[in-house]
């Protein structure tokens, strides 16, 4: 059988990654997927530089629409990120009949549903396996995996650098700006950190996890996004006194009345093993119905994990080629038609959580009594509480309260009140708590 020609946009890190995963393993992967998948031609911005990869008749190009357009390419791998001409390239791709891999998170987060109906009506597939948690197979669990349960919710570390930034602090006492530089300097991190601190590159992720885990559109500008810039070093520390760890989650969970989307500052008890994950490693956690909660652990990006996952979706991909488009994997996990467009996702104020407080109060009698009255005034109820003890003439001291679950418009008043108190100095710092159990 002649072998599957495969076209790269990219040949950086990924895309050398891939190739190289391709080569060393090739006569592995061809007793997986039935036939050679060889990677005939790739898009590249520096030919001098690309001449290390060289060889097996690989073709080198810097105009990817010549990729794109090739009649022997039956494969498009995109690995090139962000929006155009990511969106031009696929969409062009799936135009000419081509199948497509992307790890392009960004890309399916914004435009997935555009992508997938044009995928659809053209009876090809989109594979994206690497868009989330690197070379952790998250996407295939969720949408073949545990097909036969009603998932409730899902909630995952799938940012490294974030990850990497809170163990630090953590591990070595230090702040967040002097952890970022070092994470900087290690290449964790970018020049630019914002589409990770600030929880964007996350949200991007989840918004596709939560597309497949409920069956509805990819919804990304509906994301509540909260990064960790405004975590300290103090409440990294008290969490831990209360036997909690600080994560940056990303949290969907089904309601009732609609779907949470949400990526923020999460304490988990300690005791938890997604607690636990260290470094710039990723973990998510899906609870089902039948199966109850699974863990799934490993590297979330890096050359050759996210290739691994490249590659997965390339055999994928080769092995269903040739099945009718209506009985293939759904994109989304649910049949188009089956698709729950109408289903809400909620809105901040609506979630229901715990939380974790932290206030500067004056060192006083009835400062307690006041917050707890404002508290119970919203029907909020204390779970534990902790007060520093103030040092030799220091007229004010930390309060740290953790509370029950509660919606988040009961604490945004609660906040409000309690921060118009005489004896309560400057904002109260909120960090939402999960336990993750059932």
């Amino acid at each position: 059988m002649k072998p599957i020609k495969v076209g790269l946009l990219g040949l950086g890190t990924v895309g050398g990654g891939t190739l190289t995963v391709l080569r060393r393993n090739r006569q592995e992967i061809t007793r997986r997927a039935g036939r050679e998948i060889q990677v005939a031609m790739a898009a590249v911005r520096d030919l001098n530089k690309a001449e290390k990869h060289n060889g097996d008749g690989l073709k080198l190009t810097t105009d990817p629409f010549d990729v794109v357009n090739n009649p022997d390419i039956d494969i498009v791998v995109e690995l090139i990120g962000g929006l155009s001409p990511a969106k031009e390239l696929v969409l062009k791709a799936i135009e000419n009949g081509k199948h497509v891999v992307t790890a392009n998170k960004h890309l399916l987060a914004k435009h997935g549903n555009e992508i997938f109906a044009a995928a659809q009506a053209k009876g090809v597939m989109v594979a994206f396996e690497a868009a989330v948690a690197g070379g952790i197979p998250i996407i295939k669990a969720i949408r073949e995996g545990l097909t036969a349960n009603r998932i409730e919710w899902v909630a995952g570390i799938i940012n490294g650098t974030t990850n990497f930034i809170l163990s630090e602090m953590r591990e070595k006492g230090l702040g967040f700006d002097t952890v970022l530089a070092e994470a900087q300097r290690l290449g964790y991190a970018e020049a630019d950190p914002t589409f990770d601190v600030e929880g964007i590159d996350a949200a991007h992720k989840l918004t596709i996890l939560s597309a497949i885990a409920f069956g509805i559109p990819v919804q990304f500008d509906r994301a509540y996004t909260e990064g960790i810039t405004r975590l300290t070093g103090e409440d990294v520390k008290y969490a831990e006194q209360l036997g909690y760890r600080i994560k940056l989650l990303g949290i969907t969970r089904r309601r009732a009345n609609g779907i949470e989307l949400r990526v923020h500052p999460t304490l988990i008890p300690e005791k938890r093993l997604i607690a636990n994950v260290s470094g710039a490693m990723n973990a998510v956690l899906v609870m089902g119905d039948a199966v109850g909660p699974t863990l799934y652990y490993g590297a979330g990006a890096g050359a050759e994990p996210t290739a691994s996952a490249v590659v997965a979706d390339l055999v994928d991909v080769t092995r269903l080629a040739t099945a009718d488009p209506h009985h293939r994997v759904p994109h989304l996990a649910f049949q188009p038609d089956a698709l729950q467009p109408d289903l809400p996702i909620l809105p901040m104020e609506e979630v229901e959580t715990a939380y974790y407080l932290r206030m500067r109060v004056a060192d006083q009698t009835g400062v307690l009594a006041d917050i707890t009255r404002i508290l119970a005034d919203s029907n909020i109820s204390i779970d534990a509480l902790m007060q520093r003890e103030p040092e030799e003439g220091e007229p004010s001291t930390d309060l740290i309260l953790l509370t029950h679950e509660t919606l988040e418009k009961n604490m945004n008043a609660a906040i409000a009140r309690i921060e118009g108190l005489g004896t309560v100095q400057g904002k109260v710092t909120r960090i939402r708590l999960e336990t993750l159990g059932k």
